[in-house]
């Protein structure tokens, strides 16, 4: 079985269950996971640092086989549907938590 490289999406305040997917993906699903970064420096991103930002995680997109959408009630916000569709256009699998229906 070829393993998976999988980058997870989501919004950061469903930090803990990006966490657990993270953890459940790797152990349960032998994905390798790349993860995504809080934002945890007390002080707002400059649109420079948001951008930078925005950028390196479509490289992470590009690195993987798949992304894994962590999207708790549905929720899935401008930031997530732009990633979802840089991965449709690079041909990526989408998983999602929940159906997206």
């Amino acid at each position: 079985m070829k393993r998976k490289v999988v980058t997870l999406c989501g919004s950061v305040r469903f930090w803990n269950k990006i966490q657990e997917m993270s953890e459940r993906l790797e152990l349960e699903n032998e994905y390798a996971v790349i993860g995504i970064i809080p934002h945890v420096m007390d002080r707002d991103l400059t649109e420079n640092e948001k951008n930078t930002l925005g950028e390196l995680h479509r490289i992470k997109i590009a690195l993987s086989d798949a992304i894994f959408v962590v999207n708790v009630n549905g929720y899935i916000g401008e930031s997530v549907k732009k990633e979802i569709e840089y991965a449709k256009q690079e041909g990526k699998e989408i998983i999602y938590l929940e159906s997206a229906d």
